[in-house]
């Protein structure tokens, strides 16, 4: 196992914190990390995608997993796999899509961990019918405060507190994940452009489920009648008889282990935006960003649909330019995500419309519409409407400004993400998840010691 002592930060590169890293190759070396850990306690991390600072640990221990990303064989009778927490969703989609599988629920990006994904509970572009990851999975193995592993099921308090539970319950080391058949590595894919948020909202809505996925980009730039305008993408998965003219050359599925449907790792722009210094503060203004938004709004069809698309290239979205952050300046980038509830569309509507006022260089902006509540006592997915952004974090007054956000959602009923959070307060974090006194009970009781700590729990009191 090897350990060093580094500096850390989220994917947003905000408030940089220093920990001593642990690389343990078998179970028995993390339960030892957990066993000898020092006052300031320990907390798991994977590939370091979540953007605020939930797997930092400040003077403490930080348990990464990457090297514990064994993958079991499917078992076709039961639709399942096994595999360790630190295998990337990524990878994993590479090993199962050539076999006609597929994770029934696939966040916008492929460089988490499957264990990151249960701690933040993510869901996927088909919230309304599979929930987020965590309901998928069918059991999972928690190291323990007391350096035990627990095999964890559904229906338990200790499952709900651990889904979406950002680690603090123990360290997710390895599970059992539900998998969907599929016939093609193929999407059918539909896309409309709609003039503003309202015909956004009423394109999801008379949409229904009639194609499983379904998200929008919306133009935060945009101002006066267009504001809120966006194009919205559904897909299903295509069955074998609408594979393109030239199926005889196509494979329904991509090779085993070889990426399909995105550029070649890493691809010629992601390749450059990784090697770049961050820009100069202020570079990505205003300016740029609503050149950037009309080009992007005005390229869309107007109306297409049954557009064949790879898998990995409609569900992955997030990962067509993965190293993007350079681009938010020296600063780092504020990732601000928050749900408000079915009938709560005005609230929604007033917090596009300041953000459009205040002219903010938002260049990413992904709605989606969500469906039943997860179970996991901070799960963050609930009815209604997710709205996520990126932000420069050196915005003058950007602090102040999403805290008056945050309480216009909370006053809703609404909840802002606490995987992706890096600046909420404490007070309006518990407004937001009615069940953390029920978490902070149950994490007392299983870790009176509070052996798991991460920079996230000690701003808002998790």
């Amino acid at each position: 196992m090897s350990v060093d002592t580094v500096s850390l930060t989220g994917w947003g590169r905000t408030a940089p914190t220093t920990a001593v890293r642990f690389r343990p190759r078998t179970y028995e070396e993390a339960a030892a990390v957990v066993r000898g850990r020092g006052p300031r306690g320990v907390i798991a991390r994977g590939l370091g995608r979540s953007p605020g600072d939930a797997a930092q640990n400040a003077g403490g221990s930080v348990l990464d997993l990457t090297g514990l990303a064994r993958i079991g064989g499917v078992d076709p009778a039961a639709g399942v796999v096994r595999c360790d927490a630190g295998v990337s969703l990524e990878r994993l989609l590479r090993v199962l899509l050539p076999q006609g599988w597929l994770p029934p629920v696939v966040p916008a990006t492929g460089r988490l961990t499957v264990g990151g994904a249960i701690a933040s509970d993510l869901p996927g572009l088909d919230h309304r019918r599979s929930g987020s990851f965590a309901r998928q999975v069918s059991a999972l193995e928690l190291l323990t405060a007391d350096g035990e592993v627990r095999t964890v099921l559904p229906g338990t308090a200790l499952f709900d507190a651990t889904a979406g539970g950002l680690g603090l319950t123990g360290v997710i080391l390895g599970a059992t994940l539900r998998l969907r058949r599929v016939t093609t590595g193929l999407m059918s894919v539909s896309t409309e452009r709609a003039g503003d948020l309202d015909e956004v909202l009423a394109r999801f809505t008379a949409g229904g489920d009639g194609l499983p996925y379904a998200s929008a980009w919306i133009d935060l730039m945009a101002r006066g009648r267009a504001t809120g305008r966006g194009i919205l993408t559904r897909g299903e998965h295509a069955p074998p008889h609408v594979r393109p003219a030239h199926a005889g050359r196509t494979r329904r599925f991509p090779r085993s282990g070889t990426p399909w449907g995105r550029p070649s790792s890493p691809g010629l722009l992601s390749g450059l935006l990784s090697g770049l210094p961050p820009l100069p503060d202020g570079l990505l203004g205003p300016g740029p960003a609503a050149l950037y938004n009309e080009v992007r709004y005005r390229g869309a069809p107007r109306a297409r649909a049954g557009e064949l698309r790879p898998v990995t290239a409609f569900l992955h979205t997030a990962d067509a330019f993965p190293e993007a952050n350079p681009l938010y300046g020296r600063g780092g980038t504020v990732r601000y995500r928050f749900t408000v509830g079915d009938g709560q569309e005005e609230t929604l509507h007033r917090a596009v419309r300041r953000i459009a006022a205040r002219r903010s260089p938002a260049v990413r902006a992904v709605l989606e519409r969500f469906g039943a509540a997860d179970p996991g006592l901070l799960s963050f997915a609930a009815p209604g409407w997710s709205l996520a952004l990126d932000l420069p974090a050196a915005l003058p007054g950007l602090a102040r400004f999403l805290d008056g956000v945050d309480e216009e959602v909370a006053a809703a009923g609404g909840r802002v993400c606490l995987a992706k959070d890096s600046r909420m307060r404490p007070e309006t974090a518990a407004a937001m998840y009615p069940r953390l006194a029920e978490f902070r009970e149950l994490r007392a009781r299983l870790d009176p010691t509070g052996a798991f700590r991460s920079d996230l729990s000690r701003r808002l009191g998790l």
